[in-house]
């Protein structure tokens, strides 16, 4: 196992559990640990947030959503913007419709998609904004710091 600088210089054994509930008098400042805790959401919160940005963590998805940004499409137009199949792209928006990021509309036999939670989209922007001022280096690809 390797042990960090940081482990070393505080005295940390990398085998302890060190968790929400360890000591703050054994961390390097403890005044920062209590006021990092304190600014904490609550642990559900947490794991919604995790779930969101799961949600997000697949490129088709966001393709998708970025599409609708100009608004309403069928599930047909959508495919073909996304260059994915119609499958592929209906499972993906089933999966959006769920977590309420997209809402459906039926005409005749196309179902048409909207985007119903603009906070998502800005989550979207606001990533691609980060993206175009600071390119991301994929370790596990070779691209190193």
């Amino acid at each position: 196992m390797n042990v960090s600088s940081d482990d070393q210089v505080a005295g940390v054994d990398p085998g302890s559990a060190v968790g929400p509930d360890a000591a703050v008098a054994d961390s390097v400042d403890p005044a920062a640990v209590e006021h990092a805790r304190a600014h904490l959401p609550a642990p559900a919160a947490v794991a919604d947030v995790a779930a969101v940005l799961s949600l997000l963590g697949e490129p088709h998805r966001p393709t998708l959503l970025l599409a609708l940004r100009g608004g309403e499409l069928c599930v047909h137009d959508l495919a073909l913007t996304a260059g994915q199949s119609e499958s592929a792209t209906s499972h993906a928006l089933k999966l959006l419709r769920a977590h309420r990021v997209v809402t459906p509309r039926r005409e005749g036999r196309r179902m048409y998609y909207r985007l119903e939670d603009p906070h998502v989209l800005e989550l979207l922007d606001l990533a691609l904004t980060h993206t175009a001022h600071s390119p991301l280096r994929h370790p596990e690809r070779g691209e190193g710091a």
